[in-house]
C-alpha cells in the first residue's frame, strides 16, 4: 500500500537518489547540473511543504514540493514539482501525489495551482496533468534545451477555488 506523508530529514538520501538521475538526464527539469546541496535547497528548504510517497516499509517511491508560485501579491497561486523513482513509474504514484498536492494546496489556502515549465516532450506528464483538470494556458516556444534539441514548454493551470 502506498501512502503520502510529510517529508522527514531522514528521507533526504532517498529523495536525492530519485531526483539526481532525473535532473541530470536533462529531459524534464532545467537543473541538469544541480548539486545535492542546491537540490535540497530547492526541494526542501525554500518551499511551503515537501511530501514523500512511501510503500508499506516506508521506502520512498516519489516526492513532491509545494510553494507559492510568486511572492506577496502572487502568493495565492501555488507551484508544485513532482518526481517518481524510475522503477516505480506506472503504478499511479504521480497521480496520487497530484491529488494529494491539490488537497494540501486547498488546506494551505491556495486558490489555484500552476506548473510554470512542463516540457512538451514529457507527454506522460502533460496527459496526467490534463487528466487531473489542468489546462495548457501558454506555450513558450523552444524554451527548453532538450538533449534532442530545443522544445516548447507549457504553462499549465488549474483553479482550485472560485475567487
Amino acid at each position: 500500500m502506498i501512502t503520502i506523508r510529510p517529508f522527514k530529514s531522514s528521507d533526504w538520501p532517498a529523495v536525492w537518489a530519485i531526483i539526481e538521475p532525473i535532473f541530470h538526464a536533462g529531459e524534464t527539469y532545467s537543473w541538469s547540473d544541480i548539486t545535492e546541496t542546491q537540490a535540497c535547497d530547492l526541494w526542501v528548504e525554500k518551499v511551503s511543504a515537501t511530501f514523500v510517497a512511501v510503500d508499506e516499509n516506508d521506502c520512498v517511491l516519489g516526492s513532491y514540493y509545494i510553494k507559492p508560485n510568486q511572492p506577496k501579491l502572487g502568493a495565492h497561486i501555488c507551484n508544485v514539482g513532482y518526481v517518481v523513482d524510475e522503477p516505480q513509474r506506472g503504478r499511479g504514484i504521480a497521480s496520487m501525489m497530484c491529488d494529494h498536492s491539490q488537497a494540501d494546496a486547498i488546506r494551505q489556502g491556495f486558490l489555484a495551482m500552476q506548473f510554470n515549465f512542463v516540457v512538451s516532450t514529457n507527454v506522460g506528464a502533460v496527459r496526467l496533468w490534463e487528466k487531473h483538470g489542468f489546462s495548457i494556458i501558454g506555450t513558450v516556444p523552444q524554451a527548453f534545451q532538450h538533449p534532442g534539441g530545443y522544445v516548447d514548454a507549457f504553462i499549465m493551470h488549474k483553479q482550485l477555488h472560485s475567487i
